[in-house]
């Protein structure tokens, strides 16, 4: 267990959320949550869906990885520790119902809504916008409708676009020492006891990671698309940022 000076008595309580990736659980302090990593899989809002065995761990373990690193750099996070393979403790947050992508090379919806090549580099990362809404398919949205739907104040829109630009130079040479090109990637974001903090994860299921060589898909990608090898792509990112095998 590595719970770096969090409570060691927390006790898990009711779910209090099952999501397409994880279930949140409720503890015996109304300040701190649980993560529960799932193994499903799902893609285009849900439409298709399916299991990536041993997903849960990877992602619990990527993410509390990233996390660690990212706040070395004092980028605040709701991480506290991993509680098991599959289990995280986190600051409980009120989300900001935006998920902010950070773009470093065309991909994906990208390049169908530019006609740009997938794989074209993007001189200055792009930072997108889009409404956390399932219902709706999590639709594309600018600062005018984050101002309408009164979804964040302008001081904190603006805080998320400079942390995501952040934390983009962070981890995209970290992960290109280890072989990984960071395409791009979704950040969440929440408040709790007035301040601001990354949540969610970060993982193979919200990154874009192709090999350095190679141009290897390392990421969901390979389950949206039916590209196979799914389990070994996500252990090979296991491998390269945690450094064992999950």
């Amino acid at each position: 267990m590595n719970t770096r000076g969090a409570p060691v008595n927390v006790e898990t309580r009711a779910k209090l959320y099952e999501g397409k990736a994880k279930i949140v659980y409720a503890t015996n302090d109304p300040r701190l949550i649980v993560q529960y990593f799932k193994d499903d899989a799902t893609a285009f809002n849900a439409l298709k869906r399916g299991t990536i065995v041993g997903k849960g761990v990877v992602n619990n373990r990527v993410s509390a990885a990233m996390f660690e690193r990212l706040e070395r750099a004092k980028v605040p996070t709701h991480y506290l520790g991993a509680l098991s393979d599959r289990e995280m403790l986190c600051r409980r947050l009120d989300i900001i119902k935006i998920e902010t992508i950070v773009r470093n090379v065309v991909a994906g919806s990208l390049a169908k809504r530019t006609g740009l090549d997938e794989g074209t580099p993007i001189r200055q990362p792009i930072v997108e916008l889009y409404y956390k809404s399932d219902p709706l398919g999590d639709p594309m949205i600018n600062d005018d409708h984050v101002r309408m739907m009164k979804l964040a104040t302008p001081a904190e829109l603006t805080w998320m676009r400079r942390m995501a630009l952040r934390i983009n130079r962070i981890l995209r040479p970290h992960m290109w020492k280890r072989g990984l090109i960071l395409v791009d990637f979704k950040l969440e974001f929440g408040r709790a006891g007035g301040r601001r903090y990354l949540g969610d994860e970060i993982s193979p299921d919200t990154c874009r990671l192709w090999d350095r060589q190679t141009g290897e898909k390392l990421d969901k990608d390979r389950f949206r698309r039916d590209l196979g090898g799914v389990e070994e792509a996500y252990q090979e990112v296991y491998r390269r940022l945690v450094g064992t095998s999950a």
